[in-house]
């Protein structure tokens, strides 16, 4: 069951992290920004578009499957690892700065998701087993 968690949150980040950063690159395609057929034409004309529809379409089943089988404390707070992953990509992709404040907010984000992780274990380990409850 880790192994699937652990492909389900890497899946579930790859996609949003694919929605986010195609919708940087379909924004700056999309300016200057019209209300008229032709600026909705050059929008979707651009394949980032595409990538952001793949990447919401496939983060919402891939959400759906883990919420199935996951505790949704830890998943829900393991979700908003693309935000971390997007900061990363983006000093990257769009030379934005690391600085020491998103430095801290990442490792906060990090820190809460292993101490849901942690709790949830424990929590687990602490219940009596379905034998036990019945007695």
């Amino acid at each position: 069951m880790r192994r699937f968690y652990l492909f389900g949150f890497l899946l579930l980040m790859g996609f949003d992290s694919l929605a986010q950063i195609s919708f940087k690159y379909a924004g700056t395609q999309a300016l200057p920004v019209e209300v008229n057929v032709a600026w909705l034409l050059r929008v979707f004309g651009q394949p980032w578009v595409y990538g952001a529809i793949v990447g919401y379409v496939g983060a919402f089943f891939t959400w759906m499957a883990l919420l199935k089988h996951a505790p949704i404390g830890p998943a829900f707070a393991a979700s908003h690892l693309e935000v971390v992953s997007v900061m990363l990509l983006s000093v990257w992709l769009f030379d934005e700065q690391l600085t020491l404040v998103r430095v801290a907010g990442a490792s906060a984000i990090i820190a809460g998701i292993v101490c849901l992780g942690f709790a949830e274990n424990s929590e687990h380990a602490a219940a009596p087993g379905p034998a036990a409850a019945d007695t």
